[in-house]
């Protein structure tokens, strides 16, 4: 796929990583690396065991992240059952702490996104979650029970229960304290060790995440059927990026200015109420670069209309903002970006393949033909491994757990208003939700990262905090680097309260911000 590195940093990638978290204790191993070779777990197979030095750091790219710093560990791969592989890093001097990185899209490959981590001492690991294949379908699922539930649940919890194992075999001790961070898929993968397997992590954070995916894969074919309506044609989009740029120009001349700012930044969207007979439709219904078609309106229109099936709703609908530019909707929904190679857009290839191989296990499926009839009946299965939407969280209270979400206001792969709607079922359950779970909602962010508003923090610290030292996130500032300066902060305050400008101080500094909210 053309721009492979660009569009796995779209699909996977983790806020960089800047403010690392401390070494409270310094923990030498008890045994070399080498021994591990010997190490008998049910089940497991040691694959390869490797002293990295700083040297063989700097000769490898895939280590550039830590290539600067004086960091020596222990790398352990290895393979659970059949084919759960995983990548273990034992840093020389353990701070007692161990993190697991999540995933993005359809895994198929160890996405570690926490590597830079080791440099202050965390034993960190990272899974493929049972298949072998990146981030360009599903077809590793056809008929394959066992890569299904691997891939649903199964491998993430054995993996963190797996490095335990070998961190204790190597160190003599166990984690004081363990940690799960991960976007997209990888935030899907946080809910669901949350909701099933709460005691594997002390916390966990979970970034704009996938956790209903037959609901969600509905949504990006209903998206699809009206961007793509003929499958024999899929290189003819509907929506072209000169729609993006008027539709982008109608929303922002609407609401840019409602948050008191003119700055490409939405605080809030659900603010935001669209007149679509202000956008100009074409004379004659002929297609041009300053005007919109009838189909053209109504394939925009989809994106911003919740999926209803049998009077439920299925999916919400995606908020206004941030339609035109890189990695937005010409990635996602359009299919008009340069990085695509493959496939029309990210919401035909997640969509057709999800329907494809993890719910009907039929590669000829027509995505042009779905009608959604019987949807809730024939995606039960799918959902029962796949999905993470149980809303009673009351295990993670019981064992003191902590989990920080957070989501893009301007994602254009997953809806915050599902996220959000997910938060709000949860506090259904638990008027105490804030006490133990947090949701960020990051104006101006699209998915797990990018846009015009700030999108980058620590939120490995932020968890450790919070769950070693009581400190709750009241106010998380986000920073916005271009080319290692900071151009923006703002703060961002748990879900309901909403940031508000102070009407007076500089835009691009937090302290000029306040909030709105209980």
């Amino acid at each position: 796929m053309k721009g492979l590195s660009y569009l796995f940093a779209v699909v996977v990638g983790l806020t960089p990583l800047f403010a690392l978290g401390q070494i409270s204790t310094k923990i030498g191993s008890c045994v070399p690396c080498e021994q591990l070779k010997d190490l008998q777990l049910p089940d497991v197979t040691i694959m390869e065991i490797e002293t990295m030095s700083n040297e063989a750091i700097e000769a490898d790219d895939y280590w550039a992240a830590i290539a600067d710093r004086k960091t020596s560990f222990c790398l352990v791969r290895g393979k659970i059952s059949k084919e759960i592989k995983f990548e273990l890093l034992l840093p020389a001097q353990w701070n007692g702490r161990f993190l697991m990185s999540g995933n993005g899209g359809f895994a198929g490959s160890i996405q570690n996104e926490l590597i830079p981590y080791i440099n202050v001492g965390y034993a960190i690991v990272g899974t493929d979650t049972g298949h072998d294949e990146n981030l360009d379908g599903a077809s590793w699922a056809l008929d394959n029970m066992e890569r299904q539930l691997n891939f649903g649940s199964l491998a993430v919890h054995r993996t963190a229960v797996v490095s335990k194992s070998i961190i204790n075999s190597y160190y003599g001790d166990y984690p004081s304290f363990s940690y799960f961070i991960g976007c997209s898929r990888g935030g899907g993968q946080a809910m669901m060790e949350a909701q099933v397997y709460p005691d594997d992590f002390d916390g966990y954070v979970a970034g704009a995440p996938a956790f209903r995916w037959p609901a969600l894969g509905a949504k990006f074919v209903q998206i699809s059927q009206n961007n793509y309506p003929n499958p024999n044609e899929l290189s003819k989009t509907v929506i072209t990026n000169d729609n993006l740029r008027l539709l982008q120009e109608h929303i922002f001349k609407q609401c840019d200015a409602l948050d008191g700012l003119s700055d490409s930044i939405l605080n809030d969207p659900r603010d935001c109420h669209i007149d679509f007979d202000m956008l100009p439709l074409c004379p004659n219904d002929t297609a041009g670069a300053e005007c919109l078609t009838k189909e053209q309106l109504a394939a925009i229109k989809s994106v911003y209309s919740p999926l209803i099936v049998e009077n439920q709703q299925v999916y919400p609908a995606f908020p206004f903002g941030l339609e035109s530019g890189d990695a937005g909707w010409d990635l996602w929904i359009s299919g008009t970006s340069q990085y695509l190679e493959g496939y029309p857009s990210l919401h035909y290839m997640f969509g057709t393949n999800l329907f494809k191989y993890l719910v009907y296990n039929d590669s000829s499926w027509d995505y042009s033909q779905y009608d959604f009839k019987n949807f809730f009946e024939e995606t039960k299965y799918a959902s029962a491994y796949l999905d993470a939407t149980q809303t009673d969280y009351s295990e993670l209270k019981k064992q003191n757990g902590k989990m920080i979400m957070y989501h893009g206001w301007n994602d254009p792969a997953i809806s915050a208003y599902s996220t959000i709607e997910h938060y709000e079922e949860a506090l259904k359950v638990d008027q105490d939700l804030h006490s133990y779970i947090r949701l960020f909602l990051l104006p101006g962010v699209l998915h797990c990262g990018g846009g015009t508003g700030p999108d980058q923090v620590d939120w490995v610290t932020l968890i450790q905090d919070w769950v070693e030292n009581d400190h709750a996130p009241e106010r998380v500032i986000l920073s916005k680097v271009e080319e290692g300066n900071t151009m923006m902060t703002r703060p961002v305050y748990p879900y309901p309260k909403v940031t508000i400008y102070d009407g007076a101080g500089k835009s691009n500094d937090e302290k000029s911000f306040g909030v709105k909210g209980k």
